[in-house]
């Protein structure tokens, strides 16, 4: 469904407000709020989510480092210009409800005053200061009641709804539909977080997501312009930025749409064992009985599979755009057959930066005619079949990224 920028595009902000700072398990140690702004722009980012509001020392840079210029729920870091952030943060539920569920959520809250509501509850039922993604024994439904009482204007998102082990419909840990998980607070869940292996498409088949905003944020764990952004909510700031407007776009699926990694890039596409260097498609892993060749015993079940699973008649309605799109370093990288972080891609990467201003812009908008300009034509091509969400990726399975492939037949053929 990649499609080019039309008339309103001045009126596009590129929003990542899942992401996640330096205190988080397995996050760079160099993350903080001037990398996160210096590659944001970068990216092509207009507005980003803290991350990790209940991590003690994260807060307290925050509280320094952002200000409001007026109470209307953006914060903002100011050097030469200005960048806006939204007060976010990522929560993990581990609790018992007939089984194990283990569900990630994302918050986003209206000011640092209603953050430290939530954290001082926080802190009667655990620990903060350990991760900047907190673990609490607090079912879903009760989480959700506890925020609507602190204030309504809270938003909560169930966080990569389909990965096995943390999705809200995951295959190790969480529910078959949204009323399982919530309850009779259902109505204060308006949006879902469509995660890395999965994209619009494969969410309108669920008949259980029919009223429901699917939205697309990073959960980046570097500020790497390969991971910060990769997947993002575009929003129409033509009414003005603000929380409560944000808000309303979520709420109302009255957003402009999404940027979406190939879902098979993600960790958990397709079903298999990484140790056994075995995967399967739904279809593969049915003739199996679900249980992996090599070793005989049961495959993680991908999201491609729980998808299906999982499918109805749906009729989803005010379905939105959506790029499919590798980052622009992935797509260098394959072109020249070099790892993404070495100088030559770099220097690549540096340059069309220089020329075009932002990812974004290059990846989605210039042309193949201004781009033979500083680059050859075989990446021109890539950079044009990238847009066009043409460049095929071998599923990734049980926690191993999905491979990006160079098809040059695909090449010829379309150009």
């Amino acid at each position: 469904m990649n499609e080019n920028f039309n008339e309103k595009k001045q009126y596009y902000i590129f929003a990542d407000l899942h992401i996640h700072s330096r205190f988080s398990r397995a996050c760079s140690k160099d993350l903080n709020v001037e990398n996160l702004v210096k590659w944001a722009r970068v990216k092509g980012l207009g507005l980003l989510g803290t991350g990790d509001f209940t991590h003690p020392i994260w807060l307290n840079e925050l509280k320094e480092k952002l200000k409001q210029k007026n109470a209307n729920g953006i914060y903002y870091f100011e050097d030469e210009n200005e960048f806006p952030f939204i007060l976010t943060s990522e929560i993990s539920l581990i609790y018992t409800q007939e089984r194990g569920r283990k569900v990630h959520l994302v918050i986003l809250a209206p000011s640092f005053e209603i953050v430290d509501k939530i954290n001082n509850w926080l802190d009667t039922k655990g620990r903060r200061d350990y991760d900047g993604r907190p673990i609490f024994k607090i079912s879903c439904r009760d989480f959700v009641a506890k925020m609507q009482e602190i204030d309504e204007n809270i938003e909560i998102i169930p966080a990569h709804i389909w990965t096995p082990y943390f999705g809200v419909f995951g295959s190790q840990s969480g529910f078959d539909s949204l009323k399982e998980a919530f309850g009779d607070k259902l109505n204060r869940i308006h949006s879902i977080e469509t995660g890395i292996s999965s994209d619009p498409e494969m969410n309108w088949k669920v008949k259980d997501l029919e009223n429901i905003s699917i939205i697309s944020f990073s959960d980046s764990h570097s500020y790497w312009p390969w991971r910060l952004g990769r997947e993002s909510t575009i929003f129409d700031k033509s009414k003005g930025l603000s929380y409560k407007e944000i808000i309303r776009q979520i709420r109302e699926n009255d957003f402009i749409g999404t940027i979406e990694t190939d879902p098979a890039y993600g960790k958990y596409h397709f079903d298999g064992h990484a140790n056994c260097k075995f995967s399967s498609s739904p279809e593969e892993t049915k003739k199996l009985n679900g249980i992996c060749p090599v070793c005989k015993k049961p495959l993680t079940i991908g999201v491609d599979s729980r998808v299906e699973d999982l499918s109805g008649n749906s009729f989803y309605k005010n379905k939105k755009m959506f790029y499919k799109i590798l980052p622009l370093h992935e797509v260098i990288s394959l072109n020249y057959g070099k790892g993404m972080n070495t100088k030559f891609i770099w220097a690549i990467y540096n340059k069309l930066i220089k020329e075009f201003n932002n990812e974004f812009n290059i990846l989605l908008n210039i042309s193949k005619e201004d781009l033979l300009k500083f680059v050859d034509e075989n990446l021109a091509n890539l950079i044009i079949l990238n847009r066009k969400g043409k460049i095929n990726v071998i599923p990734g399975y049980d926690g191993e990224y999905g491979k990006a492939v160079l098809d040059k037949d695909i090449q010829k053929r379309l150009f």
